[in-house]
C-alpha cells in the first residue's frame, strides 16, 4: 500500500507548487546551523513551515532548537515624491492584522507596496504605483534592502524612491478590485506626513523608513 500523494509536497497544490517542504534542507552557508527536518504546517495562499535544526552555540554547545517560518515571498516597496512640490504620494487603506491589533481603525498610511509574485523588484513597484497610485514612476533610486519581521517571516523588502510630477499621475488607482482592494490616494506635504510619524497618525515601518531617508539622505534633505 502507498502513501497517499501530499498536495504541495509530491503533487501540485491549488497554486500549482510542489516541494514545499524542501525549502531549507539543503542549507549549508553556516556551518553553526544544520538543517535536520522541514514540515509543512499550512499551505494557504502563503506558507507556513516548522523548521527542526541544531544550532552551535558560541560557548561550542550544539541545541536543537524548532521555528516556525511564515513564507510570503518577496516584495518591493517605493515612496514617490515631487521635489519641486515637497510632497510624496502615499495609500491609506484597511489592514485587518493592525486592527485586531489594538490600530484604533486599521486604515494604515502606507506607502505603495506589494509583492513581488514572478517580477523583479523594480518591475512590481513600478506596477504597484500603477495600480494603487495611478502615477508612472520617473527614474528609480534603490534605497535599501531590510527583513521586516525576521523572527517569523521570510520576506526580503527592498525599498525604492521615485520622482513623479503632476503630469505624471494619469490614472485612478485604487487598487485592484477582484484582489479586494480598496486604496485611497493621498498626497501630502512632505513635512506633513514626518509629522504623521511624530503624531501617530503613520505607524507603518516600511513607510516610516522611506519618509526617514527621504529627510536624511533623499531628496528632502537639508
Amino acid at each position: 500500500m502507498t502513501d497517499t500523494p501530499r498536495p504541495g509536497i509530491d503533487i501540485p497544490d491549488h497554486r500549482g507548487r510542489t516541494a514545499l517542504d524542501r525549502a531549507g534542507r539543503d542549507l549549508d552557508r553556516n556551518p553553526d546551523v544544520r538543517v535536520r527536518d522541514v514540515e509543512l504546517t499550512s499551505q494557504g495562499w502563503h506558507v507556513l513551515r516548522r523548521t527542526t535544526f541544531d544550532y552551535r552555540r558560541r560557548d561550542g554547545r550544539w541545541i536543537t532548537q524548532r521555528h516556525e517560518t511564515y513564507d510570503r515571498g518577496n516584495g518591493a516597496v517605493v515612496l514617490p515624491y515631487d521635489a519641486e512640490r515637497r510632497c510624496v504620494l502615499l495609500t491609506r487603506q484597511f489592514r485587518y492584522p493592525a486592527y485586531v491589533n489594538d490600530h484604533p481603525d486599521g486604515m494604515l498610511i502606507e506607502a505603495a507596496a506589494g509583492l513581488l509574485d514572478a517580477d523583479d523588484p523594480p518591475t512590481a513597484v513600478r506596477r504597484e504605483s500603477a495600480e494603487e497610485l495611478g502615477v508612472t514612476l520617473g527614474p528609480l533610486t534603490h534605497v535599501l534592502d531590510a527583513y521586516m519581521s525576521p523572527g517569523s517571516v521570510t520576506e526580503r523588502l527592498h525599498f525604492f524612491a521615485a520622482p513623479y510630477t503632476a503630469a505624471d499621475r494619469t490614472g485612478t488607482g485604487g487598487g485592484v478590485e477582484e484582489e479586494g482592494e480598496d486604496i485611497e490616494v493621498l498626497e501630502l506635504p512632505f513635512g506633513e506626513a514626518l509629522g504623521m510619524i511624530r503624531d501617530g497618525r503613520i505607524t507603518d515601518g516600511k513607510t516610516i523608513l522611506l519618509l526617514q531617508w527621504a529627510a536624511l539622505d533623499g531628496p528632502f534633505a537639508a
